[in-house]
């Protein structure tokens, strides 16, 4: 855990001395006073947390292994929602695939029309290895094509999300 810590601080750091250029992953940037404010707020309400940049939360999953968590607050626009319940959704945090958000204990679901639209989560990340069946359940709640849907052989790994709590930006 300790080197978990670590490395999350040596990539904040190196990050941080990085022309702000490469920071312009996220176009729309929520700052610290819009989160305090009076944004919607589905599950836990969280405050005066430090808020990172889906690049930022990129970063970090990038020095991940499978089994590690690390408690995060970011901000990122939605790719995609459950459309049977609102039950999961997945953030664009500029890597191969988006992050898969599910949430804390099945306790609380988001609106179903919020993709392309930018949230703010806060829970805990890690990498999942996501079994076929799994799969092919969340992209049968998307919507996909029956073919879409059995293509679908191999388990892949997952950048994946626990949040404790949602406040949707715009």
């Amino acid at each position: 855990m300790k080197k978990l810590f670590s490395i999350l601080a040596i990539a904040l750091i190196v990050y941080s001395c990085k022309d702000n250029e490469s920071a312009g992953a996220s176009a729309a940037v929520i700052n610290q006073e819009e989160v305090t404010g009076d944004l919607p707020v589905f599950g836990a309400d969280f405050k005066n947390e430090t808020i990172l940049s889906a690049y930022e939360l990129g970063e970090i999953y990038s020095n991940l292994k499978t089994g590690d968590t690390v408690k995060v607050t970011f901000e990122g626009p939605v790719k995609e929602v459950c459309q049977a319940k609102g039950c999961w959704m997945q953030v664009d945090v500029g890597a191969e695939d988006p992050v898969m958000v599910k949430f804390k204990d099945y306790g609380f679901f988001v609106p179903k029309d919020l993709e392309g639209k930018r949230v703010v989560v806060h829970g805990m990340a890690f990498i999942s290895e996501v079994p076929v069946e799994e799969q092919q359940h969340y992209a049968k709640d998307a919507g996909k094509s029956e073919a879409e849907i059995t293509a679908i052989t191999l388990p892949k790994k997952s950048l994946g999300f626990t949040a404790s709590g949602v406040k949707i930006a715009e």
